[in-house]
């Protein structure tokens, strides 16, 4: 490891995986360089300001900045790394395919930068048996590089905590690659779980799915209670109310973000499309949208009416809007809503409005994410779509 300059690389550095973890590797003494390609991220990262909201890290950023962590945009730091953890997953395609060529495409850009005496770690969620073809592609092309899978586990917003928190699953196809990774991870968290890199893989991905179809259990159920006109949160608060068997049923909402929906359709691809659960999960949730403008249309002269959708982030108190099922809510009201008007707290695009200026120019008011600045909205005199019960009002409108 001493002929390295840095002990960690991490490609991806800037993202909402990759700079927490190196935030926090840095933070225990570890050298770390982000090798990212955004120069806007890039640019907030070297004032010492996060690019994205993620509670407590950036104060531990201007902490460690410019004395444990660096930051490039030359993929030549990768050489000068021992370890090179690779924020790169494998997304899916127009078809719900994994798409194993990025990935691949990827591997050939940087292969030259890779050596025997190197650590290469898979962080994101990949499609099962990923790990495996990384390891023969090496090999194809004569490298031998120690190589892991160690899957993230965090939830946006909450990694400073999580990182140190929650046990760390490590898997290799030798004792030393994992007692290697196992060493370097042990400085965030001594909880450290081994698995093979296939059963790791799939923990990953099952952990994503299994909330995923959580949600979808409790959306249906809401679709269920409102047909027959039902408050669902009456019901599910008497379920739920000092009955430890329902801890985990979730309130519904509009599940999505950059990860649940991908990996419930990759693992339908590995179960060669036999997933049927998967499937009806991913129509429940996503159909969500269409449920709740159907019932808006049946009650309601939508063409007649201005809607406004306060929060377009993918889940509460984040700037993160990838995959935001409010995105979908918009498209559809743009067609049959006489206007759509869009707010959020965190997130500032063309054509967005103030959140004054969207509660008081609506007829209708769509929370499409509950995030805590719209705790206190003064909403009495408007038609409220709430399916989160966010303001205690019932699931019905």
């Amino acid at each position: 490891m001493k002929k390295h300059i840095y002990d960690v690389c991490i490609v991806g550095g800037l993202g909402h995986v990759g700079l927490p973890l190196g935030i926090s590797l840095a933070r225990e003494s570890k050298k770390v360089i982000l090798y990212d390609i955004d120069k806007k991220a890039g640019k907030r990262v070297r004032e010492g300001k996060m690019p994205f909201k993620e509670n407590g890290a950036e104060p531990i950023l201007k902490n460690v900045l410019e004395k444990n962590l660096f930051i490039s945009s030359d993929k030549k730091v990768m050489r000068k790394s021992h370890f090179i953890i690779i924020i790169i997953g494998t997304p899916v395609d127009e078809h719900l395919d994994p798409k194993y060529m990025v990935f691949k495409r990827f591997i050939d850009g940087v292969i030259d930068m890779i050596s025997d005496d190197q650590h290469v770690i898979l962080r994101s969620t990949v499609f099962p048996g990923t790990t495996e073809k990384v390891k023969r592609y090496f090999e194809s092309k004569g490298k031998k590089p120690k190589l892991s899978f160690c899957p993230e586990r965090i939830a946006e917003g909450k990694a400073m905590e999580e990182l140190c928190a929650l046990p760390q699953i490590v898997s290799a196809f030798d004792e030393v690659s994992k007692n290697e990774a196992a060493e370097l991870f042990s400085v965030l968290t001594k909880d450290i779980l081994f698995l093979s890199p296939l059963e790791a893989e799939l923990a990953k991905i099952f952990t994503n799915v299994w909330r995923y179809i959580q949600f979808a259990i409790s959306n249906q159920f809401y679709e269920i209670a409102a047909q027959h006109n039902v408050d669902f949160y009456k019901v599910y608060d008497a379920i739920t109310y000092k009955y430890p068997r329902a801890s985990s049923f979730p309130p519904a909402g509009f599940a999505a973000g950059p990860c649940l929906f991908k990996d419930t359709m990759q693992l339908a691809a590995f179960s060669n499309n036999s997933f049927f659960l998967g499937h009806a999960a991913m129509l429940i949730n996503e159909g969500m949208p269409y449920f709740i403008i159907q019932r808006l249309k049946d009650k309601y002269s939508l063409k007649d009416k201005t809607v406004g959708i306060i929060g377009m982030a993918f889940k509460a108190n984040s700037d993160d809007n990838r995959e935001s099922l409010a995105y979908k809510l918009k498209k559809i009201l743009e067609v049959e809503a006489e206007k759509v008007l869009c707010t959020d707290v965190y997130i500032k695009e063309d054509g967005f409005v103030s959140l004054k200026e969207a509660v008081k120019g609506s007829d209708i008011i769509i929370l499409g994410v509950p995030h805590k600045e719209y705790a206190t909205l003064h909403l009495e005199n408007k038609i409220v779509v709430d399916v989160w019960n966010y303001y205690k009002r019932g699931g019905l409108f």
